[in-house]
């Protein structure tokens, strides 16, 4: 291959490249791991052929919403949707998105049925009624929308590099740039009508929240202060975006009427860009102003729900915990110790497995649990005779099983990866069983002692699921909830012996319609069912009677009671919910006359708005799918690669400004990606083989290819640290992760480049160098297990531990280095506060004289605006209080001290558009020490310093942090071998920061 027109050296530079580029399209193309079918509207992406099964029936569903949608909305869509079907997760999950593509992701397995705090039909008509809104939301166009598309040739997404794409991004997709509560809100409702009223909408949990909040004084947040602190710091994080969201929307279609959201939501010829500006457009107040005027009506509400409650008398309880405790697993008592067991996650504290004593309320850590899920933290079972808990980590993942001893803290890994959850212990044989989720099936097993593998015992069809599985103390019996396709919720009993001799039979025990039968438990005698459930509108005990056939009511709650477990003195260990969590109490075990039903507000929305009634989606059966499909077979990615958008830049050389343009390409799923960026700079004080600047990035996978000719950076208009240089380069990487389970991570990363053309070192500004051609090879590895808990701000504890060899090649001469660094922290005394320990050291090979052989240090080297982290004082390269690369050596070696203070946070700090979120305050001493072999080139520097950030969020999704710095460094030096180091005045730095995205 060669490319005419250019230099020798330079031509066979960039015919080097196009080589490269070309394997890499032909390594990257000729795989055959996806399967796609298409058609007019949709591209369907799956891997393999075992969920093949599923794809007709995907694309009839998706079809189907979006034909409704379609009609509804008055929504033509600007381009062909890609799905991406998956299993790579044990739950079922689903996301959206319109930049710079749209793209949903979809996991085919079903769904978690815990607390009811999801309820819905069929998974995949729900997934897609929801998704779909989302879809319409951000990629529905108006006249102004569709002209910057077309200038950019498709909807841009932000890159912090070229930070102009936030200005490009808005004006082509401006509703994306809506608060999460907006968009959630807008799907859930939808989702709840689409399938006749089950939803969120009209669902149990989402009444529950709001009535604990007013019963027990919880803050009501407004439109700002969820953004900024509520989904932050509460135990349902994100979640309240749906919680919110989905009340707000209800709350204005009973006020305003559902055909005024479906048009704020639509964004049409007329209508105003920014969500906000549109509310007041449509609704004729300012959004701020209605959305305290819900509050109120929220509160009127919720004390009307009270009332109704309260016309029979309401369960007394008595709290076993002294705080709420976030999200709870399932409970086990243990008599003789008079404890329980659970797992719990709340706010400044790492999720872990606790026993608690029911008459102190003294607890007692046991275990942390990697992977926690939200809600039920992990699916815990109990061995009482060996004292043996059994619980799942990476929950939402691929879920492994571990086993801890209570009384010896012995933990071990039993399997990974095994995929079962709804642990259930059989004391009969000491056997474990749970249910099991593959492929979007669901499957009963059984873990046979030593609970290293299982057994299949019976797979249910697809749509149908079992879940919270118990087992009689005789191991006669197994029941559960069975939730069918079509949304139907029933308790269920099995024979296990019938089970174990393959019998598909089941005993259906009651008819919950709708309603979750929740952790039905047996009691020690075999006779009764212990749950819970939302049958009358608020979760309240429920009690099933084996012998005579018979269910009773045991709680009236004012809030929400879950998961009882029987004790000896006639009462029940409950799950109380609160607006901090649900905390374990004691209730006496007394049926109720009655409980009252409570009003939900999706049934005013239906009063209100009976057009609802008909927004009913068609069956996804009437889609004749066949007729429909474009294509069906082997998905080629590098084929589908197509023009994503192309859009004016600005960069720097040195201190001087570019202007050009920037080209991306990208292929449907993201895994090819194509970078070309070329600008020019008109200042004539830059030498005319230096005006032109070029970028060429391509990556695939775990692969990346890169060159540049004069490379610019916008940031280098902006301070201190510069990345442009003269000259070109070519190089390529390739990184791997060896683990990625949960917390713990382990990778490594091979990297070459050549350069031509040098005035300076590639890796180290203002270092001039004589000689104008080098190239460099490296490999690194990285190890760490960090983690941070709930309403954290920064990462709080663990370790990180990074090695990195690498060598440049010069004038024949190699100068290998090797270097390495280890973090270690631990929480502080202080809710969300840390200590850490940050070590690094390093050596290289070659003479001091040598600008290749020496590491450099010095500076904060935030630039004034920049795109890399703020936190840039920890990098072994920095030392605050000296100029950039002032100081250096051969090796070295560095040490810091940190603390991070609790940060603070902000709850109505600005507006929609723009507010403050936190402030986080840091203190650092670090000691540097170079050429540490040679006493007389031996350098020591002692540094001091602290570090203020403040986060900014604009537009929802934009966040910024302006940080502010200073250091002081002290120089000591050997003037004398047998004297002590003399240390120079104090060189000081202050740095100001603005970090975009």
């Amino acid at each position: 291959m060669t490319t005419p027109g250019l230099p020798r050296r330079r031509r066979k530079c960039v015919d080097t490249f196009l080589t490269l580029i070309v394997l890499a399209i032909a390594v990257a193309d000729a795989d055959g791991q996806f399967k796609v079918r298409e058609t007019k509207n949709a591209r369907l992406i799956y891997l393999g052929s075992r969920s093949e099964y599923l794809v007709p029936y995907v694309a009839q569903t998706f079809e189907n919403a979006l034909k409704f949608h379609s009609r509804l909305f008055d929504y033509d869509p600007t381009e062909r949707i890609t799905v991406f079907m998956h299993d790579f997760g044990d739950y079922g999950n689903a996301g959206a998105d319109a930049l710079p593509a749209n793209y949903i992701t979809l996991s085919i397995a079903p769904n978690n049925f815990v607390y009811e705090t999801v309820p819905s039909n069929e998974r995949m008509n729900s997934t897609f009624n929801h998704e779909l809104v989302h879809i319409v939301a951000n990629d529905m166009q108006a006249p102004s929308d569709a002209f910057f598309r077309t200038l950019f040739m498709g909807k841009v997404s932000v890159d912090n590099q070229d930070p102009v794409t936030m200005i490009y991004s808005y004006l082509t997709a401006p509703r994306r740039y809506s608060p999460r509560w907006f968009h959630e809100g807008a799907a859930v409702f939808m989702e709840t009508w689409m399938a006749g009223g089950l939803g969120r909408s009209l669902g149990a949990y989402d009444e529950m929240v709001f009535r604990t909040l007013r019963l027990e004084g919880g803050r009501l947040y407004s439109a700002v202060g969820l953004e900024s602190e509520g989904v932050n710091i509460d135990f349902q994080v994100g979640v309240n975006s749906y919680l919110y969201g989905t009340r707000f929307m209800s709350y204005l279609a009973v006020q305003f009427g559902a055909e005024k959201v479906i048009e704020w939501v639509s964004r049409k010829k007329g209508s105003k860009g920014y969500f906000a500006a549109a509310f007041k457009n449509q609704f004729g107040k300012p959004l701020s102003v209605v959305w305290s005027e819900w509050l109120d009506f929220e509160r009127e509400y919720q004390d009307a729900n009270l009332e109704r409650i309260r016309q029979n008398p309401v369960t007394g309880y008595r709290d076993v915990s002294r705080r709420a405790l976030g999200s709870v697993s399932r409970t086990f008592y243990n008599e003789e110790k008079k404890t329980m067991y659970m797992a719990v996650n709340y706010p400044a504290t790492a999720p872990h497995i606790v026993e608690m004593n029911v008459e102190t309320g003294k607890s007692r850590r046991l275990v942390d649990v990697k992977g926690a899920a939200l809600y039920y933290v992990t699916s815990l079972a109990y061995d009482p005779g060996t004292e043996t808990l059994f619980y799942t980590t990476d929950n939402y993942g691929w879920r492994d099983l571990v086993s801890i001893n209570v009384n010896t803290g012995e933990k071990t890994l039993l399997m990974n990866n095994q995929r079962v959850g709804d642990l259930a212990f059989n004391e009969a044989d000491s056997s474990l069983w749970g249910v099991r989720h593959l492929n979007g099936f669901s499957t009963i097993v059984r873990i046979p002692y030593p609970y290293t593998d299982w057994d299949h015992v019976h797979t249910w069809e697809y749509g149908t699921d079992s879940y919270d599985i118990d087992i009689s103390k005789d191991g006669k019996y197994l029941t559960g909830a069975l939730a069918e396709i079509n949304g139907n919720q029933t308790l269920i009993r099995f024979s296990i012996d019938s089970l174990m001799a393959g019998s598909e039979e089941y005993e259906p025990l009651f008819d919950f319609q709708n309603s979750n039968p929740g952790t039905f438990v047996f009691s020690e005698d075999g006779r009764y069912l212990y749950g819970s459930s939302y049958y009358s509108g608020v979760s309240n005990v429920f009690r099933y009677d084996l012998q005579d056939r018979r269910m009773q009511v045991l709680s009236n709650a004012e809030t929400g009671f879950f998961r009882p477990v029987e004790l000896p003195d006639d009462s029940l260990l409950v799950l109380r919910y609160s607006k901090s969590g649900f905390v374990p109490a004691k209730i006496v075990e007394q049926a109720v006359p009655r409980v009252g039903a409570i009003q939900f507000l999706g049934q005013d929305v239906v009063e209100k708005n009976p057009i609802v009634r008909d927004w009913v989606v068609s069956s996804p059966s009437l889609i004749q799918i066949d007729s429909l499909t474009t294509y069906a077979g082997d998905y080629r990615g590098f084929r589908n690669i197509s023009v994503a958008s192309v859009y004016p830049i600005v960069e720097g050389y040195a201190d001087y400004v570019a202007v050009g343009y920037r080209m991306n390409l990208a292929s449907p799923i993201g895994l090819h990606n194509i970078s070309l960026s070329g600008s020019y700079s008109p200042d004539t004080d830059v030498p005319s083989n230096q005006r032109f600047h070029g970028t060429a990035r391509y990556s695939y996978g775990n692969w990346g290819v890169g060159a540049t000719y004069n490379a610019a950076d916008f940031y280098d208009l902006f301070g201190p640290s510069k990345t442009s240089r003269k000259g070109y380069s070519l190089g390529i990487n390739y990184s791997k992760s060896l683990i990625s389970d949960g917390p713990k991570r382990m990778s490594y990363s091979l990297s070459v480049a050549g350069y031509a053309g040098l005035v300076e070192l590639p890796q180290y500004q203002d270092i001039t160098t004589q000689s104008s051609r080098s190239a460099y090879a490296s490999a690194g590895f990285n190890f760490s297990n960090r983690k941070a808990s709930i309403g954290a701000v920064d990462l709080e504890q663990g370790w990180a531990l990074q090695a990195v060899s690498s060598a440049n090649w010069v004038r024949d001469v190699v100068f290998p280095r090797v270097y390495t660094s280890l973090d270690a922290g631990t929480p502080g005394f202080l809710p969300h506060s840390s200590f850490w320990v940050r070590t690094a050291a390093g050596i290289s090979f070659g003479e001091r004289r040598e600008p290749y052989a020496n590491f450099y240090f010095g500076g904060f080297r935030n630039n004034w605006v920049d795109y890399r982290s703020e936190k840039r004082y920890r990098f072994y390269y920095t030392l605050p209080g000296l100029g950039i690369n002032e100081a250096n050596g051969t090796n070295f070696g560095r040490m810091m001290l940190e603390w991070n203070l609790p940060p603070v946070r902000f709850r109505g700090a600005g507006g929609t558009a723009l507010y403050l979120q936190w402030v986080r305050p840091a203190v650092f001493a670090t000691g540097l020490v170079t050429n540490v072999e040679d006493v007389n080139q031996r350098q020591e520097w002692a540094s001091l310093g602290g570090q203020l950030d403040l986060r900014i969020v604009a537009f929802s999704y934009m966040p910024f942090t302006l940080s502010a710095g200073y250091g002081v460094t002290y120089r000591c030096m050997v003037i004398d071998q047998f004297d002590d180091p003399e240390c120079l005045p104090g060189e000081t730095e202050f740095m100001l920061s603005f970090k975009i995205l």
